[in-house]
């Protein structure tokens, strides 16, 4: 465990922040549990840090302390049965090095989440997902330190509230993952398959169609291959990769609105919140269901910061920080950016995107200190 002050941009993938006053790296489970305690007891201003792929840190720094987790280790729980792996795994463990272990051993679930940088602990905090597949398809439960009582508590995935890029520790749950656990699919199969691929980018890149499953290992080659194209691998060579991954969420909006937009934007139906079967007493009156709510449809970021006529590469004068040119959901530090350079711009393309659209651009990053415009 270390205990000294450590500028922020060297431990983040946009490589932007001043120093943390104080920066633990707790090793172990109870490492983190004893130190978060103190901390907690002392009444100091505290942040956790994993990996740090999808965070802005502040230029000033942090006046506290900083938690940057660094427990590794996965472990294969007792109990499965011939179609089910559940693993237990440490929250500092590197997200991309869990998913090559698990489509090594032919375990089918989060394959499409290759290439997505960070630690497997703040998985549930942003519900990750991509190419048709969300951490929450597999999640079970997390080993959770809790703020308020200082106890540590097991989780359901249902009790962590789990949404599109959020969840109840997002929203505001205060503690720290300590530990994830996963169902995942087994297979006796001598090319173990995939789960079946939902998503049409990837299935194109597979040459199967979408719901078809492919071997597992291929899937995670044309995932990496995808992303890399995007810039959304982490690449010394690469300089679009220095950024916080996508920047933005894809808005979800009502139809109506949605009817108001370009025709041809893409967009995608959001299936109802509420589907729960009504129970009633053998006998009784069925009861008429309560009026629908308005129906929603999510809409693609990238291409509305396209029409808004924000390109590949754009940056504003005199700023470090622009869109990558791979990608316009990424916004990278181009060598000398300042976390404020990032955030003006991000502001930019909200304000543009509005201003065209009428619809506002949530960003997916977390803010590691409070920003007026974007927090």
């Amino acid at each position: 465990m270390t205990d000294a002050p450590r500028e922020l941009r060297d431990l983040t993938t946009l490589r932007v922040g001043g120093a943390a006053r104080q920066l633990i790296e707790p090793g172990t489970e109870l490492d983190i549990v004893r130190t978060a305690l103190d901390v907690w007891s002392s009444g100091d201003d505290w942040w956790v840090l994993g990996g740090g792929s999808n965070v802005v840190a502040p230029d000033e720094g942090l006046d506290g302390t900083v938690l940057r987790l660094a427990t590794h280790g996965v472990k294969r729980l007792e109990g499965d049965d011939a179609a089910k792996v559940h693993l237990r795994v440490q929250a500092g463990e590197p997200w991309d090095a869990l998913v090559g272990l698990t489509v090594y051993n032919g375990w089918s679930g989060i394959e499409a989440l290759s290439g997505i940088p960070g630690s497997t602990g703040a998985a549930p905090i942003q519900n990750i997902g991509a190419y048709g597949q969300e951490l929450s398809q597999v999640l079970v439960a997390v080993d959770f330190l809790d703020f308020e009582t200082g106890h540590r508590l097991r989780l359901t995935a249902d009790e962590l509230g789990l949404g599109y890029r959020t969840s109840a520790i997002k929203r505001g749950r205060l503690g720290i993952v300590i530990a994830v656990e996963l169902e995942l699919e087994a297979t006796t199969d001598r090319v173990p398959l995939s789960r079946p691929v939902a998503y049409a980018q990837l299935a194109d890149a597979l040459g199967v169609a979408v719901g078809e499953r492919a071997p597992i290992r291929e899937v995670r080659d044309a995932v990496l291959r995808l992303r890399a194209g995007k810039g959304m691998v982490l690449d010394p060579a690469d300089p679009d990769s220095v950024s916080a991954g996508s920047f933005f969420t894809n808005p979800i909006v009502e139809e109506a609105v949605a009817r108001g937009l370009p025709a041809d934007l893409p967009r995608w139906p959001v299936e109802p919140d509420d589907d729960t079967p009504l129970v009633l007493p053998l006998g009784a009156e069925p009861l008429p269901r309560p009026a629908a709510g308005p129906r929603h449809v999510k809409l693609s970021a990238a291409a509305l910061i396209e029409r808004a006529g924000i390109h590949r590469g754009f940056a504003l004068p005199g700023s470090g920080a622009a869109i990558s040119s791979k990608h316009t959901l990424a916004i990278v530090n181009r060598g000398a950016a300042t976390a404020l350079d990032v955030l003006q711009l991000a502001e930019f393309v909200r304000t543009r995107v509005a201003s065209e659209f009428g619809v506002v651009l949530h960003p997916e990053p977390v803010f590691l200190a409070p920003s007026d415009d974007l927090y």
